[in-house]
């Protein structure tokens, strides 16, 4: 069964042991017990061995949450903000993914040793997000328009070996001054 073809209460549950999974990962590694992430999500055991047989099925689909959920922000923060200043806010909540991708990184690399395209699938992804502010603020005039998806996400990659959020947040500032260079709120 597939999460988009869950009953309601199965996909909130399947959710919540996402959001459980990813937040003791953050704080413990991925070597956390399930039964504790069970215990954090409120449902039984069972019911994290019915969503994920094995605990190489939760990283990796906790992984895919995260993107999913970073990915999705561009298009809310579009919605809510001048493109610049959603590309920074989107910017602030990819080091919060990048903080949870850090808690998963040697589980991640057996998944992707057994030939998952769970690393083409985020970067996919992740770049849309990129492009689709990029774009909107090309149009508004607040972004650089040659600025390209591609190389501001590896621009922002730069901040991965940084262990102090607050000196990423300043670096992907340092990013965003750039991307405004030349623009009418950047001069």
């Amino acid at each position: 069964m597939t999460p988009e073809t869950l009953r309601a209460d199965a996909a909130r549950n399947r959710q919540k042991l996402l959001s459980a999974a990813s937040e003791l990962f953050v704080e413990a590694g991925t070597d956390v017990s399930l039964e504790a992430v069970a215990k954090r999500a409120g449902v039984g055991i069972g019911t994290l061995y019915r969503h994920f047989p094995t605990r190489e099925a939760l990283i990796e689909a906790a992984y895919r949450n995260e993107v999913a959920l970073v990915s999705a922000a561009a298009e809310q923060l579009l919605a809510e903000h001048p493109p610049d200043v959603a590309l920074a806010g989107w910017m602030d909540r990819y080091v919060a993914y990048m903080t949870a991708k850090r808690g998963m990184k040697d589980a991640l690399h057996s998944v992707v040793a057994s030939s998952s395209d769970l690393f083409t699938e985020s970067r996919t992804r992740l770049v849309a997000a990129i492009s689709a502010l990029l774009e909107a603020g090309a149009e508004a005039g607040s972004l650089r328009p040659d600025a390209d998806a591609e190389d501001v996400l590896r621009a922002m990659g730069a901040v991965w070996n940084t262990t102090d959020e607050e000196q990423a947040r300043r670096v992907l500032r340092l990013l965003m001054d750039g991307l405004r260079y030349g623009t009418s709120s950047g001069s």
